[in-house]
């Protein structure tokens, strides 16, 4: 019987090891490219386009030490022998230096074309951190101030840079009622799918949960449509409203499965005590169901956030442009430039990672509401 526990607990450990490793690694796969989007953000174009962001760190690389003048009698076209400063000879032709030739450690390279008959000597030495990291990328993509770039021959040109900040704002505009408007009201409703008895119940909440498979794309034009007839087409309020009513399905569903595992007895106790039903909803009902709220509350936010479609046919750009539209621009008119995009693609980062660490403890709690009963 005790080999038996003794071989249960093994297998426990063994399954919390893997459990744990495979957690860790998918960690990483998530945070190795976040982490490098934030360093090159640091980082200046040259830099960028000449080494990886790993670069940054601590890193033995080639470093000059020196270089040999070849005598105008030796013939570049046919083999070279060259004497390396320790008196070591070695020979080669002019497309071996040129590729580099590996010596106990140093390097002998070809430097330019055949007429210059020099032939440069590295070794490898460790780096220090890079120094020239700088914040000048999140100004020129915050502010839309005037910025240098390095053009394709090398050339340092400039140009305006790109005005995030007020897309940045734009999306918050945007995301934060977008996100508030349909828990109130799903709140609301699954409320009283849940424990109001009225005509049609089944079929309604039949109803909400068959327009959760309704694709956004099929729906995008006919709401359009409609609030174009109504003015609301290239205002807040209509966006407010269509992010509602393609976001109320899900939330319904979720509120729904969680306020109907809360105690039937808490309810009717308050019913005794002659609480009425709005009382029963925002003193007992808002209070319990935060963990679905916050669970839905991270989706919706998310969604609106990254949301380039909805935001692009019912806003247009100009002035009203979400920070997506903004990233897409720049990287139609400054793909080159690696460095401003990862600071924008960062700053675009910043507030949907704020929100989710925020409620990530609730998020659980939530999505498991309702799955087991009994």
């Amino acid at each position: 019987m005790a080999a038996k526990s003794r071989s249960l607990s093994e297998q426990k450990k063994s399954s919390s090891f893997i459990t744990h490793l495979v957690l860790i690694l998918l960690c990483l796969i998530w945070f190795i490219p976040v982490f490098g989007v934030f360093v090159t953000s640091f980082r200046n174009s040259t830099n960028v386009f000449n080494s990886g962001w790993w670069r940054v760190f601590p890193h033995q690389e080639w470093q000059e030490t020196g270089e040999i003048k070849l005598d105008s009698e030796v013939d570049v076209n046919g083999d070279i022998e060259v004497t390396l400063p320790n008196s070591k000879t070695i020979t080669g032709t002019f497309d071996t230096f040129k590729s580099g030739v590996n010596v106990n450690g140093t390097k002998v390279q070809w430097y330019g074309a055949k007429r210059t008959r020099t032939l440069k000597l590295y070794e490898k030495k460790w780096v220090g951190f890079e120094s020239n990291l700088t914040l000048e990328n999140y100004r020129n993509v915050l502010t839309g101030k005037k910025i240098q770039y390095t053009g394709e021959n090398g050339e340092t040109l400039t140009r305006n840079g790109s005005d995030l900040g007020s897309s940045f704002l734009n999306s918050i505009t945007v995301t934060v009622p977008a996100t508030i408007i349909p828990i109130l009201i799903a709140a609301f409703a699954a409320y009283g799918f849940a424990w109001l008895n009225f005509p049609g119940r089944k079929l309604f909440f039949s109803m909400v949960v068959a327009m959760m498979v309704v694709p956004l794309q099929i729906a995008i034009v006919p709401v359009l449509s409609d609030l174009s007839k109504v003015g609301l087409s290239g205002q807040y309020l209509g966006i407010w409203m269509a992010h509602t009513g393609f976001g109320l399905p899900l939330a319904i569903y979720l509120l729904f499965n969680y306020i109907s595992t809360i105690p039937r007895e808490i309810l009717e106790s308050a019913f005794i005590d002659g609480a009425s039903n709005f009382t029963i909803f925002t003193r007992l009902i808002l209070p319990l169901s935060v963990p679905s709220i916050a669970s839905f509350g991270i989706f919706q936010f998310l969604w609106v956030w990254n949301d380039y479609l909805v935001s692009l046919v019912i806003l247009g750009g100009g002035q009203k442009m979400v920070i997506t539209q903004a990233l897409a621009n720049i990287v139609g008119t400054r793909g080159q430039d690696w460095h401003l995009l990862t600071a924008g693609a960062f700053v675009s980062m910043i507030v949907p990672l704020i929100v989710f660490l925020s409620l990530q403890r609730y998020f659980v709690r939530g999505m498991m509401a309702g799955s087991v009963k009994g």
